[in-house]
């Protein structure tokens, strides 16, 4: 059977659909969603006095380090439940592959707007989640329910753009959480086992329904288990690497910032091109790393059982540092440090070559075989929100079935499709998913500087 990638010229109607996803990817992640972006969160830094930085130490106290030496007995879902969700939805696709595809096309110079975006990230996504804690809702069931969605219509008043933000969200899981890492899990193996995708999509499909059939809980559950260990394993394997390559370091650094900034000292012309695609993809490319922004794991914080508002925002922002610092730094910095030509490979294959360089072909074995472990707690984890926000939109039960249908589906078909395309139209959902929720925070961020002023009071 000679199944062919879709989406490189196979019908006129397929280049179409991507000629238009590109045509409002451009305007949608254009400067004025990226002033909308940073501009909001270097505004809550400012009003919660830069938080990240002046109360480090408590932050790693009530998040990391309220795990230390206890085992969390608690009924319902947990903090570390939730964070090992909202981690699951981009470590490895994200932060991995992610990385690869913004250094391979936006240059070296993507990392900084990267660090940039993850900075006033930080909290972006601390008041999301602290608005989530603070609308939600508690369900007939006992279980919570809440989100942008849920703060866009009870704290907001914008019924409308609650409904928006939740059809939004299920549309983008269709790809940042469904075709995208399917998509990684396809090129991951067939790297080394000369399989039709569609197989590949169709052993997906199979795992995924498996753990599907069951509770949010046991979503979480499986994710609580994989993502810490894999997180554990890379990390370390990253060092290695890095290590290894120790004195080619101080020239990656020069070559990131020269890349970054490379307009200030060259005006105009190729230069100024070169910094719109170092910052698009740094910040496109970071916020799919973080979800910074994008309001989705904040409907994983809103279940936790016994959430104080902003403790529960602390991990958000471990979420951010852990993801983006942590990880994206360790993956660009094992890439731009490798010697191999970032620009002459596309992101998985570069990714699978640097491992392969630093441990053989098993090592290239064991990191596809990685990127895997991290991509299916990453559909699970979408897949959890789309069930959230279809809580929300519909009382009716026979939606969710006919979801799971599609969803399966979809990640099948999403094994065929073209990689390039797939990344363009994560990117655009991604935008459309965070301007709603954007909205919300600029509109309520004096809840969460009042929240976060009278934590530190009784503190």
């Amino acid at each position: 059977m000679n199944i062919l990638y879709i989406g490189k010229g196979n019908g006129d109607g397929m280049e179409q659909l991507w000629r238009l996803n590109a045509s409002l990817n451009e305007i949608v992640w254009g400067k004025w969603m990226i002033v909308l972006m940073l501009g909001t969160g270097a505004w809550l830094m400012i009003r919660c006095r830069f938080l990240p930085l002046m109360h480090a130490r408590l932050i790693l106290r009530k998040t990391i380090g309220s795990l230390r030496g206890t085992k969390n007995k608690q009924d319902g879902i947990t903090s570390f439940q939730a964070v090992s969700t909202a981690l699951a939805g981009t470590l490895g696709v994200g932060s991995v592959i992610g990385v690869a595809t913004a250094l391979t096309i936006g240059g070296p110079g993507a990392l900084v707007w990267m660090w940039i975006s993850a900075f006033v990230g930080m909290m972006s996504k601390y008041a999301e989640v602290v608005l989530a804690i603070y609308f939600r809702k508690r369900q007939a069931d006992g279980s919570y329910l809440g989100g942008p969605m849920v703060t866009l219509e009870y704290g907001c008043h914008m019924r409308f753009a609650g409904v928006l933000f939740a059809v939004l969200c299920l549309f983008a899981s269709f790809g940042i959480g469904n075709i995208t890492p399917v998509n990684t899990i396809t090129m991951s193996v067939r790297t080394y086992i000369d399989i039709a995708p569609i197989w590949i999509g169709l052993a997906t499909a199979l795992i995924i329904a498996f753990v599907m059939v069951g509770s949010a809980k046991r979503i979480m559950r499986f994710n609580e288990l994989i993502v810490p260990l894999i997180s554990i394993l890379y990390v370390a394997a990253c060092i290695y690497l890095i290590l290894r390559h120790g004195d080619r370091l101080a020239g990656v650094m020069e070559a990131v910032f020269q890349d970054a900034f490379q307009f200030i000292s060259i005006g105009g012309g190729i230069s100024g091109f070169m910094i719109t695609k170092a910052i698009h993809y740094g910040i496109s490319r970071g916020v799919f790393s973080n979800e910074a922004g994008m309001g989705s794991s904040p409907i994983s914080h809103a279940a936790v059982a016994h959430g104080n508002a902003v403790e529960q925002g602390f991990w958000g922002i471990f979420e951010v540092f852990f993801d983006t610092i942590v990880i994206c730094t360790l993956t660009a910095l094992v890439l731009l440090s490798s010697g191999l030509n970032v620009a002459d490979m596309d992101g998985i294959t570069l990714a699978v070559a640097c491992f392969e360089q630093g441990f053989g072909k098993l090592g290239g074995i064991l990191f596809a075989f990685s990127i895997i472990a991290f991509a299916i707690p990453s559909i699970l984890g979408w897949y959890y929100y789309a069930q959230e926000c279809i809580r929300y939109l519909f009382t009716v039960k026979w939606v969710l079935p006919c979801y799971q249908c599609l969803f399966l589906i979809l990640l099948v078909l999403g094994s065929v499709l073209d990689l390039h395309h797939v990344w363009e139209l994560a990117d655009t959902l991604n935008a459309l998913m965070s301007i709603p929720n954007l909205i919300s925070l600029v509109i309520l961020q004096g809840i969460v500087v009042k929240c976060t002023r009278e934590y530190f009071k009784r503190q």
